[in-house]
Parts: structure tokens; sequence; C-alpha cells
């Protein structure tokens, strides 16, 4: 009788999808290598599965040794979207995430958003003056608030903050392959680090903006007030004659979009990290220069798409 001591470790490595031998065991629709134990009078053999990688030794490391990260060739982009309309979401890390983008950042949006409110009065006040336009300043100032400022430097002030963070967050975990731990857990790191910071980024970024708008507005008439001597009622008035219900809606959808743009380069470039330390600060560098390009290529796009033509906005305000 054939006892396991007797039993021999023999690899067997081939591509063939079928194996010679009458004991052997055939697991079907494994195209893999063989794995076998020779004994003296029987062989065993069975497949065990290959998973196609690839994979990219890299040689400048911290501690000067190669190591070999496995990148995996799925579009997480399609992933996130997909998950998300499934309704498969951590919703746990993304009322966190949520926290961390929006009223953690109200701050220091609101006080770029009243600083450039103030510095483009000065320059809008000063002209339409000499013009005799007082009246229209409050419409120019609100369309311009509405359709560009406010979701253009919301995104920006976002992409530094958030989108830095991200990126320095999610690198630090690959390079210290806290992200494979996830996978040996049995998580999806997509699932559970990516989906969650676009969900919150995209959710956040409105509000952000209308908040943005709103204080804009009220510095700008602040200082067009005590300054210049033109009443707020006649900001407000001109303001409220100029603006329609589509400039706070596409100012809404333009940040929204920005949103996604800004959490998935910064995310991408964290979960693709490579090179220890150094590769952190390069894929935090390249994600917010990224996110900032793309914020003004899509603010071009977007804004070609929503205005078309002649406009006659401030034709109410004169």
């Amino acid at each position: 009788m054939q006892t396991t001591s007797q039993l021999h470790p023999t690899y067997y490595f081939s591509s063939r999808s079928s194996i010679r031998s009458n004991s052997s065991m055939k697991l079907g629709g494994w195209n893999s290598s063989q794995l076998g134990f020779t004994g003296r009078g029987q062989s065993l053999r069975f497949l065990t599965p290959i998973h196609k990688t690839r994979l990219f030794v890299i040689s400048d490391a911290d501690d000067g040794h190669a190591y070999a990260p496995v990148l995996e060739e799925d579009s997480n982009t399609n992933h996130v979207i997909i998950q998300t309309l499934k309704g498969k979401v951590h919703w746990r890390n993304t009322l966190q995430q949520l926290e961390r983008v929006g009223p953690k950042s109200v701050g220091v949006c609101l006080l770029t958003s009243a600083f450039v409110g103030m510095a483009f009065t000065i320059q809008f006040v000063r002209e339409f003056t000499r013009l005799g336009l007082n009246r229209s300043v409050g419409g120019v100032l609100a369309l311009a608030f509405s359709r560009e400022l406010s979701p253009v430097v919301t995104s920006i002030v976002v992409a530094g903050r958030i989108g830095s963070a991200f990126a320095a967050e999610l690198g630090t975990m690959q390079v210290s392959e806290q992200t494979d731990t996830l996978r040996v857990l049995g998580s999806n790191p997509v699932d559970y680090l990516v989906t969650p910071r676009v969900i919150a980024s995209s959710l956040a970024l409105p509000f952000l903006t209308l908040m943005c708008f709103t204080v804009g507005m009220a510095s700008s008439a602040l200082l067009a007030d005590s300054v210049y001597g033109i009443s707020i009622n006649i900001i407000l008035d001109s303001a409220q004659r100029a603006l329609r219900s589509w400039d706070i809606i596409s100012a809404m959808i333009k940040s929204q979009v920005f949103g996604m743009i800004i959490s998935i380069v910064s995310c991408a470039w964290g979960v693709t990290t490579m090179g220890g330390a150094k590769g952190v600060g390069e894929s935090t560098t390249s994600a917010v220069v990224i996110s900032l390009v793309g914020i003004f290529m899509a603010d071009f796009a977007l804004s070609y798409c929503f205005f078309q033509g002649a406009g006659d906005s401030l034709k109410n305000c004169i």
C-alpha cells in the first residue's frame, strides 16, 4: 500500500491543457502549470492556476534592492462607475471622505473666494464707473462668479488640498504594500479606497461652489459699498436681474465634473506609485498638475457647450 512518506515532490511546468498519464487528475478549464507527486509505482498530477500579470522590476528603490510590483490591467475608472451604479459602495468610508472634502475644506475655499471677489470688484468698479455703468457692476460680478470663478477657484483649492492628500495617502499605501494586504483579506482596493473618494468629491464640490459664490458676491457688495460708494442694494438688484437659473445649474455641473477629475486623477496616480518615498512625491506632484490642467480643459469644453451664441443677460442691468 502506497504511503505518503514514499511520495517525492516533482514539479512539472507546461502550457498543455491535458495530461497523458492514466492516473492523472484533470481540472477542466484550467490552462496552467502542472504540479505532481511521483511515487514508486504511480504518479498523481494536478493543475494549479497561473494568473497572467505583467511584472516590472524597479531598481531605484530606497533600500537599493529591486522589487517587482504587479500592475493590474483592468480599468479602475470603469470599475468605479459600474460599482457606483450597482450600489456596491462602502458607505462608511464614503461618509468619512465626504466630511474630509466638504466641511473641512469650507474655510480655505470661502477665504479664497472672498479675496478673489474683492480683487475683481476693484477692477470692475474702476472701469465701469468711468462709463457710467455703476448699476451693471453687480450683474457682471454675478455672471463672472456663477459661470467661471466660483467653480474654477473652488476646484483649484480642492485640487491643492484634497487631490494631493489622496495621491500621497494612496501612494504610501501602495509602496508599503497595504493595498496587497487588502487583496489578501478579500477586499478590492478600488472599491474600498478609490470609489468612496470619487463619490465624496463629486457630491461635495457643487455645495462648496454654491457657498463660494455666495461669499464672493457678499464680499464684493461690501467692498463696493464701503470703498466706492455703490450701494449694496444696487449690487444685489443688478445681480438678481442678470442671473438665471441655468447659470447656477451650469456652475454646479462644472464643479461636479471637476470633482470627478480631481479624485480620479489623484487616486490613479496614488495606486500606481512605484519607487518608495521618491515615487510618492513624484506621484503627488503629477496628480496636482494634471488635475489642474484637466480642470482648465474641462472648463473650456463645458463653457463652449453651455454658452453658445450672443448673450443678453446684461440687458436688464443697464
